[in-house]
């Protein structure tokens, strides 16, 4: 799949080009790439136009109505290695990530072993990942009890941000913080431009579930966490939000009774921004049934008219991007049919496109808004926005070329990431990936990933003030 090295520049032709709205959005163009970067966009399709530009040797990919996108930057997403490569790895995170258009994934700070709470484990991360990931991959930090002294040190070693828990991760090596760890945190991050991810549920007085409840049912495990888990939360993240003048983060929204709570934290120009799921868009809390704990995960999935309310979030642009939160585990794990003891995770990460897609389209979404929720809003989250997420001059030659007509139906042989489950299995969507370029680099063409990885470790700090 290398491109002949006699040509000194390579250039993508199509009649659709997604570039950013203020831009003029989807139309005709020429990318011309360079080392690695958008030297050019002509907005033609006329070959002969490339001679206005450059009298250089140039090979043209001719993808004639096939999308050109920005590669998707999926900021949410669980590879857990070292510690958990039986869970998933670097090389078959990122192999998926390829065969999804995907070019950037953001590595979130556990379920590995260590964690990335501390210099020293960010260190053991990064050397497991070097030289064997197939897309650029990014790191989180982690905000746990005692750990905030870490966080300066983390910033300038080129983390992107980091995430903590208001309730117990699952794993006991990111045990969850009180108002107090979380106080101290953003104390430390005031004068940086880093951002504090939250996984917005907190633990309340009482259960709804009696010793009589069957656990095998979802309804069960639904209303053990009920929506006010997740408004408390976002009460409290948006108070601290507003005191300390830090940017703050929603991961993985998907009680929709917590949308006010948001819409009032923006109008008053707090720097909060939120994501929702793939899963939380596709299914309802009615359809899941007995036993399916592959649909499982935290928060949980909600009911018809609570994703009614989160697409039309969406529609509004109260939520800002939408991920994976690829969060796999083995099958001895996830497949037990116990709602209550069975891994909440839920494994997506090849196919995000297809997903966003196949409802996006029903809903009139545009290519230029499915852009920005994929790509555009997750890179500016990570301040990876100076390179990613966007087709303009000077950013990186990030590519995703796919076919939105054309239809792909999941199936077990097809899945690339480590432990195949996934309640997506059978699915028929819309959206097939024709080919994944990183910074000129073909890494995924019709249906082959390619031999050698080419990604890069993001810990050039881009995210740090100067």
């Amino acid at each position: 799949m290398s491109i002949r090295k006699s040509f000194c520049k390579i250039a993508y032709l199509s009649s659709r080009v997604v570039l950013p709205e203020e831009d003029g959005g989807v139309q005709p163009a020429i990318i011309v790439v360079s080392d690695g970067k958008i030297e050019e966009i002509i907005r033609s399709v006329d070959e002969e136009a490339i001679k206005t530009v450059t009298n250089e040797n140039i090979y043209l990919e001719r993808f004639d109505s096939l999308v050109i996108m920005p590669g998707i930057v999926d900021s949410h997403v669980h590879i857990n290695e070292p510690g958990r490569t039986d869970w998933e790895g670097f090389d078959t995170a990122t192999r998926a990530a390829a065969a999804g258009g995907i070019t950037t994934i953001v590595d979130m700070p556990l379920n590995s072993i260590p964690p990335t709470t501390t210099l020293e484990n960010l260190d053991i991360k990064s050397k497991e990942a070097l030289g064997r990931v197939f897309v650029d991959v990014g790191f989180w930090g982690g905000v746990i009890p005692g750990n905030q002294k870490e966080l300066r040190r983390l910033i300038q070693a080129g983390v992107v941000g980091f995430k903590c828990l208001l309730c117990p991760s699952g794993v006991d090596e990111f045990p969850h913080v009180n108002i107090r760890d979380i106080e101290l945190a953003l104390t430390e991050l005031q004068s940086t431009n880093s951002v504090l991810a939250f996984h917005a549920e907190c633990e309340l007085a009482g259960s709804l579930v009696t010793e009589t409840s069957d656990s095998h049912f979802y309804e069960t495990f639904l209303k053990s966490r009920p929506p006010a888990m997740e408004v408390e939360a976002i009460k409290m993240i948006s108070s601290l939000c507003k005191k300390y003048g830090v940017r703050c983060h929603i991961v993985h929204l998907s009680a929709s009774d917590a949308l006010d709570v948001i819409q009032s934290a923006k109008a008053e120009g707090s720097h909060l921004t939120v994501e929702t799921c793939h899963h939380y868009l596709n299914f309802c809390a009615e359809e899941v049934p007995k036993n399916a704990t592959e649909f499982k995960c935290c928060p949980p999935i909600r009911e018809k008219t609570n994703q009614n309310k989160l697409w039309r979030a969406i529609e509004n642009g109260l939520i800002d991007m939408v991920v994976s939160d690829h969060s796999p585990s083995t099958a001895e794990l996830k497949i037990c049919g116990d709602f209550m003891t069975a891994w909440g995770g839920i494994s997506s990460l090849q196919f995000g496109l297809p997903i966003m897609w196949t409802v996006a389209r029903k809903r009139n979404l545009s290519l230029e808004n499915v852009s920005r929720l994929l790509s555009q809003a997750p890179a500016k989250l990570c301040g990876l926005d100076g390179r990613k997420g966007k087709l303009r001059k000077g950013m990186d030659a990030d590519l995703l070329i796919w076919d939105p007509e054309a239809t792909i139906e999941i199936q077990e042989s097809m899945i690339l990431h480590k432990n195949k489950l996934t309640p997506y299995m059978g699915k028929k969507l819309f959206g097939k990936v024709v080919a994944t370029i990183i910074r000129g680099n073909t890494v995924y063409r019709d249906g082959l990933v390619q031999d050698k990885p080419v990604g890069d470790l993001l810990l050039q700090k881009e995210n740090r003030r100067e």
